[in-house]
């Protein structure tokens, strides 16, 4: 959640800081902070309340020199948004200052015993009490800074990315992971640090994927060292990464999102490169190959998520079940992992992760491996936490994802649990061919299909004019468009701030109707599936009640169109594949209705890219 960076080398430190801040606002922030050790020695440490550029107006009369130094955003956990407890924090000597993402669970506890050694705290943060600690122990038993880091980790109950500066060794960073990523890159006779690889790239295609546990002790004119709080030497593998710079700029667009929603055609063909031949008649995923014994003889099938990724799951499980007809269970991931749940050899566990950070997401997969289940991940992030802990999975190749509310993530998902779901459902012999060559092809031409639904943007930019007044929205579906209705409903809520909900069309009758009024816009998809006959007839009890009502419909539909306030025509696709396309007009209604209402698209309040805490 919080923004790492850190620089070491010849070049002057700070504008490497700022710039990599300003590539990881992305992940949502409340505030900012450096720190960097000048050529006298003196260590500086600068933060302030709100954005980066808020910082950048705070040091423009300040010191800001040095070829070392670290800087953070700040997602608040512990004690408000302010310059107090922003990062970086000085230990009480202000010989050591740390950068911190993470949660420290027994921070109180070692707060407390820190205060009856007399250290005094100037913020409310679990990550003073980090610093402080590690100072305490460097000086009661004079010892170096790695083994007071190593010795205080021995004790920190929780998550953490760290990066630490000491004035009295300006040639070195000391940084350390557990279950928060932090990455290294590698350049020439320099070092950088990130949360993610979008800080390094421009610098370097290098990286080191801290493992959990792993130390790093990063010297100027050294060579990498990596161990763990034993101080047993690692051999970290280099990985070469790839990743263009365009993918993380805006590239004309006023916004992330709206950039990421026009990239959903390319970003599905890139998904389905090498996995769909060119005469689109057969789907290949390498993992199903490895693996076809654990694959093929599951029992249950058990998929973990947060979010979005959890409405595409629920899209994932109908696909499953539909064409393997094997049992899916999809749970939120921060449920499964503390409700004992009943899993263990015979199951596989599907976890999906934008990011493959989630920590709720990372914990149930740590659980249901430790319980002799097969973990099959699905991520975005090459490189991330959740690829390197499970069994074998695939990559959604849709690109780097900026926006905080996700949109070609989730569409890269549901393509990903399609073609798994099809080359099980093969290789299982449980998918008639028929059916399996018409679902292959018609995948196929999805991305087409969604370019021919961008073209709607300029209509619904429109159309969102007319409901930024209202205080609630009602989003419903019936079958592969229910978790759609559900994603929808939660993009609203994302960046507009409008309370929404999705609902099955079905289950409007058991309670919701009872908000429906002339106040209440209602959006129904309500294309030619077969549920269509009854969603039209949801949609009448809708306008029975003066429910305003926004249809997604097929194209030529001229029954909705008659009784609907608002129509949106969309291309006909198979119903099981009808989520690839009606999701996006959801996504430009909200992006538009957000934008008319003055709202930060890209940055939401309160809410981060990457959840790496509980």
């Amino acid at each position: 959640m919080c923004g790492i960076v850190g620089y070491i080398g010849k070049r002057e430190a700070y504008p490497i800081l700022i710039k990599g801040l300003k590539r990881l606002e992305y992940r949502g922030y409340d505030s900012a902070g450096v720190a960097m050790i000048n050529a006298q020695g003196a260590l500086n440490v600068y933060k302030t309340k709100g954005k980066v550029s808020n910082l950048e107006e705070f040091c423009s009369d300040k010191d800001y020199t040095g070829t070392i130094g670290i800087a953070h955003t700040r997602w608040a956990t512990h004690g408000e948004p302010s310059s107090v407890n922003a990062h970086p924090h000085f230990s009480e000597s202000k010989n050591l200052a740390i950068i911190h993402n993470g949660i420290i669970e027994n921070y109180a506890d070692l707060k407390r015993k820190l205060k009856e050694k007399g250290v005094t705290f100037r913020s409310d943060t679990d990550t003073e009490v980090l610093v402080q600690f590690v100072e305490y122990v460097q000086v009661k038993k004079n010892l170096d800074l790695l083994t007071a880091v190593q010795l205080v980790l021995h004790e920190v109950i929780g998550a953490y990315a760290i990066a630490i500066l000491d004035k009295r060794h300006p040639d070195t960073i000391i940084a350390a992971k557990k279950q928060s990523p932090l990455v290294i890159g590698i350049g020439d006779d320099e070092f950088f640090i990130g949360s993610d690889a979008s800080p390094i790239i421009e610098y370097t295609d290098r990286m080191v994927y801290l493992e959990d546990g792993n130390i790093a002790v990063i010297k100027r004119g050294k060579e990498l060292e990596v161990v763990n709080i034993y101080n047993t030497k690692l051999s970290p593998e280099i990985k070469t990464v790839d990743i263009n710079l365009g993918q993380i700029e805006k590239g004309g667009y006023p916004h992330f999102m709206l950039k990421e929603i026009f990239e959903q055609p390319e970003c599905i063909t890139n998904c389905m490169r090498g996995r769909i031949n060119v005469e689109a008649t057969h789907v290949t995923l390498s993992a199903v190959i490895d693996h076809q014994e654990e694959l093929l003889n599951a029992k249950r099938i058990i998929i973990v998520a947060c979010g979005t990724s959890w409405h595409a799951g629920l899209i994932g499980k109908q696909m499953i079940e539909n064409l393997c007809r094997i049992p899916v269970e999809v749970e939120y991931a921060s449920e499964f992992r503390y409700r004992n749940p009943v899993v263990g050899e015979g199951d596989v566990v599907i976890a999906i992760s934008q990011s493959g950070e989630t920590a709720d997401t990372l914990a149930a997969v740590e659980l249901a491996k430790k319980n002799g289940a097969f973990i099959y991940g699905i991520c975005n992030a090459i490189g991330s936490s959740i690829p390197r802990a499970t069994h074998t999975g695939s990559y959604i190749h849709v690109g780097p994802e900026i926006g905080v509310a996700s949109t070609k993530a989730f569409t890269g998902q549901v393509t990903v649990l399609t073609m798994l779901a099809l080359a099980l459902g093969k290789e299982m012999g449980t998918v008639r061919e028929e059916e399996y060559l018409s679902i292959v092809k018609e995948l196929n031409n999805i991305p087409k299909k969604m370019q021919e639904v961008l073209k709607l943007n300029d209509r619904i930019a429109d159309l969102s004019r007319t409901f930024t007044y209202a205080h609630n929205f009602l989003y419903l579906g019936r079958g592969f468009s229910y978790p759609v209705a559900m994603e929808g409903a939660l993009k609203l809520k994302e960046i507009s701030y409008i309370h929404a909900e999705g609902y099955p069309a079905a289950e409007m009758k058991h309670g919701p109707i009872a908000l429906i009024d002339s106040d209440m816009p209602v959006v129904v998809i309500a294309t030619h599936n077969a549920m269509y006959e009854k969603v039209l007839s949801n949609i009448q009890e809708i306008k029975a009640r003066q429910g305003k009502v926004i249809a997604l419909v097929s194209g030529g539909d001229n029954t909705v169109s008659k009784i609907a306030d608002e129509v949106l025509e969309i291309p006909d696709t198979l119903d099981c594949l009808e989520p690839l396309i009606a999701t996006i007009p959801l996504q430009l209604l909200a992006y538009h209705i957000a934008v008319c209402k003055g709202k930060n698209v890209d940055q939401p309040r309160n809410l981060a890219k990457s959840v790496t805490v509980e």
